[in-house]
C-alpha cells in the first residue's frame, strides 16, 4: 500500500468496518480484497456489465465506478449480506427452479438488481423487467429464464395477482 492512504468507516452487511485504503481504490476492489466479499465480480471496470453491483444506502450502484472512500459513513450491502439475511431467498429459489443461472458470474448482480425492482411491490410487466435488468450482462441464459424467475417472484409476492 502506498504512503497515501486514508481511514474509512462504514457498515457492510450490518457490521461496522474501519479500514485504511488508498483514496483511488474502487468499492468493489475494497469489498473483494480487503473484506474477502467476493460475490460482487469485476467485469468490464467501466460500469457497463453490472457484475460489480452492490447497494449503498439502499440504492443499487456499480462498485467499479464508486470509490471506497466515497462510502464513508454509508451502509453497504453485498450479495452475501442480502443472501444471509434471507431477503432474496425467494428470488434465489426461483432462479434455481427456472434455470436462470448458468455460469453464475452475473447472478449476484442480477439478484440485487431484481430485488431493487421487486421490492417496490406489484407485478412489473416483462418489458419493465427487461428494462430494469438491461444494465446487467448475462452471456449464458439469454435472459428469458431470468425474466421468468423475476415475474414468478413478483406474482408470488403480490399474492398471485397480475
Amino acid at each position: 500500500m502506498s504512503a497515501h492512504t486514508m481511514d474509512i468507516s462504514l457498515t457492510v452487511n450490518g457490521e461496522a468496518v474501519n479500514e485504511r485504503v488508498e483514496p483511488r481504490m474502487t468499492l468493489v476492489d475494497f469489498l473483494r480484497e480487503n473484506l474477502s466479499l467476493t460475490g460482487s465480480h469485476v467485469g468490464c471496470e467501466h460500469g457497463v456489465c453490472g457484475a460489480c453491483t452492490v447497494r449503498v444506502d439502499g440504492v443499487v450502484v456499480r462498485g467499479c465506478l464508486m470509490l471506497a472512500a466515497q462510502c464513508e459513513g454509508a451502509k453497504v450491502e453485498t450479495i452475501e449480506g442480502v443472501s444471509d439475511n434471507g431477503e432474496i431467498a425467494d428470488l434465489q429459489i426461483a432462479f434455481e427452479q427456472r434455470n436462470a443461472l448458468q455460469c453464475g458470474f452475473c447472478t449476484p448482480a442480477m439478484l440485487l438488481t431484481a430485488q431493487e425492482l421487486l421490492k417496490a411491490g406489484g407485478v412489473p410487466s416483462r418489458d419493465e423487467i427487461r428494462e430494469h435488468i438491461s444494465g446487467n450482462y448475462c452471456r449464458c441464459t439469454g435472459y428469458h429464464a431470468i425474466i421468468d424467475a423475476m415475474e414468478s417472484v413478483a406474482q408470488a409476492r403480490a399474492g398471485g395477482k397480475k
